[in-house]
């Protein structure tokens, strides 16, 4: 359990910052760039709530604590050292990915497929989840650039890259089953 009594510490003062295994790195490292565009995608998400109701609601709910889990495993570096760390490491797992998938084809069922690109918007929830979709592919990009240097649990690059795409056949779902995607016109304005 989490404990926050101060919010402020001044351990950051200097530019660094504490990461899970307790190690502390610059706060311009990859790693906190990783987890923190991790947390911008769920505070996207946050505002994408604002639009959302029911069963919809709810799976952005699970998203949002699963957003957490991911900051947690990115947060610590070295899986090898996880058996020595004094309380369990949240680490995300499989099932996670395959939940999302499994989502991802229920809700891909309802659609008629795609014959354009769309552009990002149409309803106020789909427009908030394309800007979720792009913050979580940068997030993505930031986590395997940080594989190629560091060890990272390769559940949570697959987590980023299925959580993409269930935010793009959401967001078709928020238009009206797709019904009311805003179609890309190539070459329209020249």
């Amino acid at each position: 359990m989490v404990v926050l009594n101060r919010i402020y510490t001044r351990t950051g003062d200097k530019g660094s910052t504490a990461l899970g295994d307790g190690s502390r790195v610059p706060k311009h490292s990859l790693r906190v760039a990783a987890y923190g565009t991790v947390d911008e995608t769920n505070s996207a998400l946050g505002l994408a709530r604002l639009h959302a109701e029911g069963e919809a609601d709810a799976a952005l709910a699970r998203i949002q604590n699963d957003l957490f889990d991911l900051g947690a495993d990115l947060c610590r570096p070295d899986m090898a050292k996880d058996a020595e760390a004094p309380y369990p490491v949240l680490r995300m797992v499989e099932s996670q990915v395959a939940r999302l998938e499994g989502e991802i084809d229920a809700m891909n069922a309802k659609l008629e497929p795609l014959r354009s690109f769309i552009l990002p918007g149409g309803s106020p929830l789909a427009a908030h989840l394309h800007l979720c979709r792009t913050i979580c592919r940068r997030a993505e990009r930031l986590a395997t650039e940080l594989a190629g240097e560091e060890e990272v649990n390769p559940a949570a690059v697959k987590y980023l890259n299925r959580l993409s795409d269930w935010f793009f056949v959401a967001a078709r779902i928020a238009n009206d089953d797709g019904r009311a995607d805003v179609l890309w016109v190539p070459g329209a304005t020249r």
